[in-house]
């Protein structure tokens, strides 16, 4: 019997056979296949032939195909249905991963194919994506450390391989913390909660099997058990374990693999020749270097410090009020927050959630999908990773664009957050490659047989990841290595951040946020408080984003912590962080940053796409409407369609003819008046 993950996929839409592959089979393909592209790579680099951009670049590009094939199926799982088995497998499978990397870009022969090609690329003839695709592999394989000799070759590495060990054990402390965790509450503990958030605590208690309602760390849950519970010792319990993840003083503790990780970063970079890790990271970026990023978070902390301190006050009345004595701490803002939401804005969530159905919200992401882009989107049965995923056929007049996975519930073989990711990538080379995209979320699974609701924060990453998916399923390149979201980390935010806007637009909501029970819209006052309260306790979201980016940035710049608490504890103070008000990520359970490089150095990047997507919708309201078709148009061409085929800020100019000021993002989060 053959491997089914190294098959041909004779499956409709060419997707993974998931009712075939068991656990057993990935190790065997995963070595096989690396063996392959191993031999591949060593093939091209030993090409007798004068190197062309066909027998080196896109040679390279079909290398690793078939460990493509096998690693997009495991890492997918890995992330969103783990298991002890995959866990073990992904320890083994990353410094591999690394290595093989490494050998790739410290192949001599090779280099010296893609360097030649370089200094002539002049005279080759090439395409303007081929030229784009030589420029980004020849800087892909110095930043790599290709021009580097002897014992900083072999150091950096070494230090690559080390990263790619701590990042996966970072990664699967946190899913280890986050699983086993949960407080059990009793009839009595139930007590002034809406009933959407017993009915998820009791959902969560049967998957848990814990024989009753519980409280997990899935962020669906506890977020609104914190906004509803009156028991305020309660809040505190479930607080305080949801910031230690991470930081239990146990076998899953994240610190010092923090600690190291940021020194192995600081080495990488010094190797390199840079001026600490945020220097490298951010030279290619839109953002280019850390004095730029440092200089937009500080323009946006200070009037969003001035609003939340403002907020605080009055939240901190409502405490005394209640006969509390003290200061209002971490566990309580969210409580007198959403109270205070109810008093003013006359929007009370448990009344508001019953509009906000998960089936009604994903048609209303299709709806404007289809009114912006000709999309259709159509339920296919197929079999899936996991019984909660769904699949949707998505095709343009009668032609078939991409397959569309969905799986949006809270389970504990789910790594927290939400995220897009891919089965398969856009590409032309090797034929027409349509992809395969997935968005996963974490939304609180309901009793059998009840409608899944969501809350507003909810809907909005529903929208969030959708836009990724678009950003996936309408790019329309030659390469796989810049379809997509290939593109730079401050810049692949843009699509998500802005596809968030539609849910705000207002003949959206009228059309599906419908009530679950009665099938009746929502009605019109309370659609006007729920567009009148978007911006509420925006001084809270900005600071507690806004802090994250901050200790992110600072910790990469220069000589790295010993100890990475007390070097936040010392940013935090710099900045002056309210006191009941944390990060939104701590650095013990901050997977942005330490669960890979992604987003190391570059939790700003929400930031830096918010400010061209509050001016990109801005676009279609100039335009006439946010269904304005021309500016649509636009926007496919020239940012979801063209992947990482040329520069961020060029294609931005493309679709709106300049760059942005920051006064759009203040103006879009209700700040401008506090600046």
């Amino acid at each position: 019997m053959t491997n089914p993950l190294l098959d041909d996929w004779d499956t409709p839409f060419g997707i993974a056979p998931f009712d075939r592959i068991s656990d057993g089979d990935f190790l065997p393909a995963f070595e096989e296949a690396l063996a392959a592209a191993r031999a591949e790579v060593a093939r091209i680099a030993a090409n007798p032939e004068p190197a062309t951009f066909e027998n080196t670049i896109e040679a390279l590009e079909r290398a690793d195909e078939p460990l493509d094939q096998v690693l997009s199926v495991f890492f997918n799982l890995a992330g969103a249905d783990s298991n002890p088995a995959r866990e073990a497998l992904q320890r083994e499978f990353s410094p591999k991963l690394a290595q093989y990397a490494n050998e790739i870009a410290m192949n001599v022969a090779l280099f010296q194919r893609i360097e030649g090609l370089w200094q002539s690329r002049k005279t080759l003839g090439l395409s303007k994506e081929q030229d784009r695709l030589l420029y980004l592999r020849r800087r892909g394989f110095v930043r790599a450390g290709a021009q580097l000799e002897g014992a900083a070759r072999d150091r950096l590495a070494a230090v690559k391989e080390r990263l790619a060990v701590l990042g996966t054990q970072f990664t699967q402390n946190l899913l280890a913390d986050e699983r086993d965790w949960f407080m059990a509450l009793s009839e009595e503990d139930l007590k002034g909660l809406p009933v959407f958030v017993i009915d998820a605590a009791r959902s969560a208690g049967e998957e848990k099997e814990a024989g009753g309602p519980v409280v997990t760390l899935s962020r669906s849950l506890v977020v609104p058990f914190l906004q509803f519970s009156p028991r305020r010792d309660l809040r505190q319990k479930a607080y305080e374990a949801w910031v230690a993840r991470g930081a239990n003083g146990n076998a899953t503790d994240n610190r010092a693999i923090a600690a190291e990780i940021l020194a192995l970063r600081a080495e990488r970079a010094d190797v390199l020749g840079y001026d600490g890790f945020a220097a490298y990271k951010l030279e290619v970026e839109m953002a280019k270097s850390p004095e730029a990023v440092d200089e937009l978070l500080m323009r946006v902390w200070r009037p969003a410090r001035a609003a939340a301190e403002s907020d605080a006050a009055v939240l901190t009345e409502m405490l005394h009020a209640d006969g509390i004595n003290g200061s209002l701490e971490p566990w309580d803002w969210r409580y007198y927050s959403e109270r205070r939401r109810k008093a003013e804005h006359d929007l009370d969530e448990a009344e508001l959630k019953p509009y906000l159905q998960l089936d009604k919200m994903i048609d209303a992401a299709f709806a404007c999908a289809g009114r912006l882009f000709g999309l259709q989107f159509a339920p296919v049965d197929l079999p899936l990773y996991h019984p909660d995923v769904r699949a949707w056929e998505v095709t343009r007049d009668g032609r078939h664009l991409a397959l569309f996975v969905g799986d949006y519930f809270a389970r504990g073989s789910k790594r927290s957050g939400a995220w897009c990711s891919a089965f398969r990538q856009q590409q032309r080379l090797a034929d027409d490659i349509r992809p395969i995209v997935v968005n996963v979320c974490n939304f609180a699974k309901p009793l059998a047989g009840a409608p899944a609701l969501l809350s507003y924060d909810d809907a909005r990453t529903l929208f969030h990841e959708f836009g990724h998916a678009l950003h996936q399923m309408l790019s329309d390149v030659t390469y796989k290595s810049i379809s997509g979201t290939s593109v730079a980390r401050d810049f692949v935010e843009l699509p998500s951040q802005l596809f968030e806007h539609w849910l705000e637009v207002p003949e959206v909501l009228e059309e599906f946020a419908t009530h679950a029970r009665t099938g009746v819209a929502m009605p019109k006052d309370m659609l006007e408080k729920v567009l009148e309260a978007v911006n509420f306790d925006m001084g809270f979201q900005t600071v507690e984003y806004v802090a994250s980016a901050l200790v992110d940035l600072r910790f990469h710049r220069g000589s790295p912590p010993r100890d990475p608490m007390a070097r936040q504890a010392e940013i935090l103070d710099e900045i002056g962080m309210p006191h009941a008000i944390r990060m939104r990520h701590g650095t013990p359970h901050f997977a942005h940053v330490f669960a890979g490089d992604g987003y190391s150095s570059g939790y700003y990047s929400y930031m830096w796409s918010e400010v061209m997507d509050a001016d990109a919708f801005e676009a279609f309201a100039e335009a006439g409407g946010a269904f304005d078709a021309a500016t649509a148009k636009k926007l496919e061409r020239f940012i979801l369609s063209a992947g990482g085929s040329e520069e961020a800020d060029v294609l931005y100019r493309k679709f709106r003819g300049r760059l942005p000021g920051v006064e759009a993002l203040l103006k879009g989060r209700g700040l401008l008046d506090a600046a």
